[in-house]
């Protein structure tokens, strides 16, 4: 498989899965047809129209009708399917699936935009983040990343492995896979064995 291959992969994993847990958020709160389609398109394309805005570049579904189309087909399948093909934690497994690829292909696009390499992990974490974040705020949900649970982390993780693995002069795809995976896996964990992050607790008063 060649690099722009994979990376557009990346890409369409990433949309795809994010959109599948905004319609997850949505048919969960019994919402609409129309509500679980919308969820699922700024869920899908949130996180990436933020980085375009961000690094100069066309905003990529504005270009693409085809992706919210994909976006707007993933809600319909979710609305007319069994609830039971839906329960359990697949919406945080889809979203660390997102999370992940995403991650990684904001980050690539960031570099082929130009973009520094500190700045592009940052907008690789952007594009990983921002969707599932409007989504809950959308929701009326608590968010992941308000809550000590690894979630940002996994996202900078997959970022800058990649990062890390392209300055190695490791192959673009190689190092694509590695990163997604790292993220997945740290996510996965996180979800599995509830790992988080230490809390700020402040300093002790003074007696």
């Amino acid at each position: 498989m060649d690099t722009q291959t994979l990376v557009r992969l990346l890409d369409l994993t990433g949309i795809a899965v994010f959109a599948l847990s905004g319609a997850l958020m949505a048919v969960r709160l019994r919402q609409t047809l129309v509500t679980a389609s919308f969820f699922a398109l700024v869920t899908g394309v949130g996180g990436g129209s933020v980085r375009d805005l961000l690094i100069g570049a066309p905003v990529f579904w504005v270009q693409d009708g085809a992706i919210g189309a994909v976006c707007i087909a993933i809600a319909l399948v979710v609305w007319v399917t069994p609830e039971r093909w839906w329960q359990g934690q697949l919406l945080e497994w889809a979203d660390a699936v997102g999370l992940a690829a995403y991650a990684v292909f904001g980050t690539a696009k960031a570099l082929a935009w130009g973009v520094a390499p500190v700045p592009a992990l940052m907008m690789g974490v952007i594009t990983g983040c921002v969707g599932g974040t409007i989504r809950d705020i959308l929701a009326g949900v608590p968010s992941i990343i308000m809550r000590p649970e690894i979630y940002v982390t996994a996202a900078a993780l997959a970022s800058g492995l990649f990062l890390v693995l392209t300055w190695l002069g490791v192959a673009t795809s190689v190092a694509a896979v590695a990163g997604a995976a790292s993220g997945f896996v740290l996510r996965g964990a996180a979800i599995r064995w509830s790992l988080a992050l230490p809390t700020y607790r402040g300093r002790p008063e003074s007696r």
